[in-house]
């Protein structure tokens, strides 16, 4: 049974599981254990006085508009924290265990519960499935450039050679002395634009956990327990369940 709640006590009374009272007990609230005098309801199938229903209904969070804000907010820093954690983890150690999903999947759905200030619902879920998904994916982003970086580092530097007496009627020569072929050159060196490159990173993070499965064994694998992980996210971010039915009122005990 749950801890009694004191007169002016701000805890909210407990009814998290069904439980139905003994015959011995039939007249006594599960909550503050004190007798029931004239009226009583049942939560979740217990016994509850009117006091503690009417603290229960107080203490009882509303989804609004602020609450599901700060539920996104809290659960989009749960999903960078997560996101560094794997890929951290994977960094170090070199290797890439897919448990960790679990784990990333418990910290963004605790985030956004703590953020909603304990309101749960269907749109809350949906947040903490894409959540999760991000988190897990994108973590092959930093381990992939990580990996690249050090494959980079260990090639033998080559450099290259210019002619010693270039053609000065060469076209290509002529063109590279003049301002329009310096302008060439240099659209040449930069490469790829920020916005293409990000997109470019965005898809093959967002996509690694499919492209897992050119191992099939190891990545149907992944992407089970990556399930598994989302699946405790959105178990995390339910709405909380109460039943409340009454009032009754007390029948005097037979005499």
């Amino acid at each position: 049974m749950s801890d009694p709640i004191t007169p002016g006590s701000s805890a909210p009374p407990q009814f998290a599981t069904a439980e139905y009272a003994s015959q011995a007990e039939a007249e006594t609230c599960k909550s503050c254990n004190r007798p029931l005098s004239t009226s009583y309801y049942r939560v979740n199938g217990s016994l509850a006085c009117d006091n503690c229903v009417s603290q229960l209904q107080a203490h009882l969070s509303k989804d609004t508009h602020a609450a599901f804000v700060r539920g996104l907010l809290f659960g989009a820093g749960g999903a960078v924290l997560g996101l560094i954690l794997y890929s951290a983890f994977g960094i170090i150690t070199g290797l890439e265990i897919g448990y960790l999903s679990l784990a990333v999947g418990y910290i963004v759905g605790k985030a956004l519960r703590m953020g909603s200030g304990g309101v749960g619902g269907r749109r809350y879920q949906i947040a903490a499935v894409l959540f999760t998904y991000f988190a897990v994916s994108m973590s092959a982003v930093p381990i992939g450039i990580y990996e690249a970086a050090k494959n980079y580092k260990a090639k033998p530097q080559q450099t290259a050679t210019a002619p010693e007496n270039p053609s000065a009627n060469d076209p290509h020569t002529k063109l590279s002395s003049s301002p329009e072929g310096n302008a060439v050159a240099a659209d040449e060196k930069a490469g790829p634009s920020a916005g293409k490159l990000l997109g470019t990173l965005l898809f093959f993070g967002l996509a690694s956990p499919f492209l897992e499965l050119q191992n099939p064994v190891n990545g149907v694998l992944g992407i089970i327990i990556l399930l598994v992980g989302i699946r405790i996210a959105w178990r995390l971010t339910t709405a909380p369940q109460l039943d409340i039915v009454g009032p009754f009122e007390v029948r005097p005990a037979n005499t």
